[in-house]
């Protein structure tokens, strides 16, 4: 039997009337085995189009509060070269990400902020502090007819959850370049900075390609919250998964798989709704070697996930 298209769940135990909640798809996949973010052998295959992404990063934007036009994204790729955790294939996501958004929905450069590891200049580098200053520079001026894109694709991790606000009992984080230093990023605070402030007509898209990231925006807290906009999350495995990495479907630059497939998913256009999107994204990580992460989809809004189509 055909599941419903609107199988939500909230993780707020102490909100009895939700108004956000977690979209998880429209069929449900088979139990698969986790494996850590890490490069994986694959077969040789074809480069694909959006391999030409893998380009030099272009200037920042001039100032970090004045946004431009209506369409702005953040991308933030963090390798951890100086760590045993290092990650091959962020910085490629982000490349690719940038060239998905140019090149198929018209995303002007200026509009477009990058935060990577592999870059000189300090202000771009995937600090703790900058990629808060530059999550605020995303939403700041924002108006109706605006589209976000936040985009992270590195390290995720877990800490004890201190005001009680999670069914696990933990909350979860993404982890800067300098998280051993400064710390890691709450998913309190990611919905804090990125969902809240959001106007009545802005829609802002995140992928992030990071373990236990689930709920890395934390979109069931703004349950309560006085959010106009539409905040919608795809994300690489449950909050109790980890992610990989791979050279899989390339055969030769490694990326995130989740990042990979979101993007092959959109260029061959066969995913036009959010619901066919994630299928196609499960589907696709489900038949590699990239390992049993289940992608999900989380929204700070119900709706029909067969029906509402996919804009950025």
């Amino acid at each position: 039997m055909k599941a419903s298209p609107e199988l939500l769940r909230s993780r707020r135990h102490d909100r009895p009337n939700p108004v956000v909640h977690t979209v998880w798809g429209v069929l449900a996949p088979p139990a698969m085995r986790c494996l850590p973010r890490r490069p994986c052998a694959g077969v040789r295959r074809r480069r694909p189009l959006w391999a030409q992404a893998l380009l030099p990063l272009p200037p920042p934007p001039s100032s970090p509060t004045s946004p431009h036009g209506k369409k702005r994204a953040l991308l933030v790729g963090i390798s951890y070269k100086r760590s045993w955790k290092r990650l091959e294939g962020s910085v490629n996501d982000v490349n690719c990400m940038k060239f998905l958004l140019q090149r198929r929905f018209g995303f002007p450069e200026p509009s477009i902020l990058v935060l990577t590891d592999g870059e000189g200049n300090p202000r771009r580098t995937p600090t703790r502090e900058n990629i808060l200053e530059a999550m605020r520079w995303l939403v700041s001026g924002c108006r109706r007819g605006d589209s976000l894109v936040f985009h992270f694709s590195g390290h995720g991790s877990q800490l004890a959850d201190k005001d009680g606000d999670e069914l696990d009992g933990y909350d979860e984080t993404l982890c800067p370049v300098d998280y051993q230093k400064s710390g890691a990023i709450v998913d309190d605070m990611v919905n804090a900075i990125l969902v809240r402030p959001l106007p009545q007509g802005v829609t802002l898209h995140a992928v992030v390609d990071a373990c236990h990231s689930g709920s890395a925006l934390d979109l069931p807290f703004v349950c309560n919250m006085n959010s106009g906009g539409l905040a919608v999350c795809f994300s690489s495995c449950g909050d109790d998964q980890t992610s990989s990495e791979t050279n899989a479907f390339s055969g030769n630059a490694t990326t995130g798989a989740m990042t990979y497939c979101f993007i092959k998913a959109v260029e061959r256009g066969s995913a036009r709704t959010y619901g066919s999107l994630l299928l196609n994204i499960r589907k696709s990580i489900r038949k590699s070697e990239a390992g049993a992460a289940v992608p999900q989809l989380s929204s700070s809004e119900r709706f029909d996930v067969n029906q509402k189509l996919l804009t950025l």
